[in-house]
């Protein structure tokens, strides 16, 4: 075996191990793009169910006040009568969702507690009765949830994320 034969062998491992290494590359940053597709998409999921669940049952317990007490863009406080004391005071009576920063937060009477994180929008629209959009919270009869969610780590040449919207009509009103 001569230093030439020697050379080309080494070569040609050295083209061989490069395009095995690309070949993992590669599959390492599909993986870590699902991951993060499907990560995203759980945590925007168990959100949107979790609110929209509470919007169905606001107002429950009497007519005496407004399933919603604060309808804007970005916040939401729903109330609820659970107790049969005809005061909204007892925790889960009142519960706001909020943005704040990149977390997506809910408050029932423990301070605001996250619920999902990478938050890229939350937008909620709120319409009466006729279908038409109101902010007047006493008027809200139905709320559109849009919820736009990216990881909080970058997956290298890729954008994740997943974008939610549902319609809830609330049941006591």
């Amino acid at each position: 075996m001569s230093l030439a034969d020697l050379l080309v062998g080494l070569a040609m491992f050295a083209v061989v191990g490069a395009a095995a290494f690309t070949l993992l590359d590669e599959g390492r940053r599909a993986w870590a793009f699902g991951m993060a597709r499907a990560e995203t998409q759980q945590s925007a999921r168990v959100a949107l169910a979790r609110l929209s669940a509470e919007l169905r049952v606001a107002g429950r317990g009497g007519r005496d006040f407004d399933a919603v007490a604060l309808a804007e863009p970005d916040t939401i406080v729903l109330q609820q009568e659970l107790d049969g004391d005809g005061v909204i005071a007892a925790n889960g009576e009142r519960v706001t969702w909020r943005l704040v920063g990149t977390v997506l937060r809910r408050d029932a009477g423990g301070g605001l507690q996250p619920i999902v994180n990478g938050v890229r929008s939350f937008r909620l629209t709120y319409f009466d009765a006729a279908g038409a959009p109101t902010l007047a919270p006493a008027a809200v009869r139905s709320v559109e949830v849009a919820l736009a969610t990216r990881p909080d780590y970058s997956v290298v040449g890729s954008t994740v994320e997943t974008v939610l919207t549902t319609r809830v009509r609330l049941r006591n009103r």
